[in-house]
């Protein structure tokens, strides 16, 4: 079984892994080969395929489960299969502030729209709660960055605080080359002694490391820290076969290992990670996701020279395809 823990200040015990559900939600994605990954296209058979994955994902251990309104039909495949199944001991979290815009087209021109209004936060809150219910935990802001002002947003503040007030938690999720900054902005927003956001999802993998420290700091100050894009979307996988990757894929080989399951591994490393993100589409990713508890982290020591300059790894993400 997947080890557990508390996510922060929380109290919430969760896996340390979980599963993200972005490439099980909607046809298009930016992961490397995301369309191989997929039996058919079509909402039923993404509906089947989704029910499938929630199914191994729970028999292998994992208790958290991470959704958002961008994500097509994520929250509703997840609703129907906490229906159906009713899991015991898991943690729900679903994000705001991106809408869906592809109407289940790969080709369409914006598969989604970023607004971080205090409208479409209310407007998405009432969406969420009429999918998850009483299953939903965590509610974060969908990509906070310094330059959307969501931070600085008095009376969107104030409704989070008043959503908080109800039981829920509030989290934020960070990217760009920003985060580091937006986390530190994030951690000083409070009222009456209380600090407003008991989560981060950040991203942090082998490439791009340029929020550690912050993200250390906000673990020693009780937020529970989750990790995404740990493969960097396919990046750290062997669908990558370019220059940056080689010394990943050679220590999997000498290893015997998939290169996903050594990148989540060197996540798990940090300790003041509570939970990495599986983006897995199918039953063979997720269980190879897994295998990253059974590395030894000595065998870690080689992939330090994997770094990349914020600046290139943003750009070069920014460039990813969709499926």
């Amino acid at each position: 079984m997947i080890p557990q823990r508390v996510l922060g200040i929380t109290g919430l015990s969760v896996s340390r892994m979980g599963l993200g559900l972005a490439a099980l939600g909607r046809p298009g994605y930016i992961n490397l080969g995301h369309a191989q990954d997929l039996k058919a296209l079509s909402q039923t058979a993404m509906a089947e395929q989704s029910q499938q994955i929630l199914a191994e994902a729970y028999k292998l251990g994992i208790r958290y489960f991470d959704a958002a309104r961008s994500y097509g039909l994520a929250e509703a495949f997840l609703a129907h299969w906490l229906e159906a199944e009713q899991p015991k001991d898991i943690v729900i979290g679903s994000k705001w502030g991106y809408t869906y815009t592809a109407n289940w087209q790969v080709e369409a021109k914006n598969h989604e729209v970023k607004e971080h209004s205090l409208s479409n936060l209310n407007n998405q809150w009432q969406e969420s709660k009429a999918q998850l219910d009483t299953w939903l935990n965590l509610y974060q802001i969908h990509s906070a960055t310094l330059e959307s002002g969501v931070l600085e947003n008095k009376e969107l503040l104030e409704r989070l605080f008043e959503l908080k007030q109800t039981g829920l938690f509030i989290g934020l999720s960070t990217s760009g080359t920003n985060q580091a900054q937006t986390l530190e902005l994030a951690l000083k927003i409070e009222k009456s002694g209380e600090r407003l956001f008991d989560t981060v999802q950040a991203s942090f993998n082998l490439f791009e490391r340029s929020a550690g420290k912050t993200l250390e700091l906000a673990h020693r100050e009780g937020m529970g820290i989750i990790i995404k894009e740990a493969i960097a979307n396919g990046r750290l996988s062997k669908r990558n076969q370019a220059a940056e990757v080689q010394p990943l894929l050679a220590e999997a080989t000498k290893l015997e290992v998939n290169p996903d399951a050594l990148a989540l591994a060197w996540v798990l490393r940090h300790d003041w990670v509570d939970v990495v993100l599986s983006g897995a589409a199918t039953k063979d990713q997720l269980r190879e996701n897994v295998k990253a508890f059974d590395l030894d982290q000595e065998n870690l020591e080689n992939l330090e020279g994997l770094e990349q300059n914020p600046e290139v790894y943003w750009k070069k993400r920014s460039a990813l395809n969709w499926n």
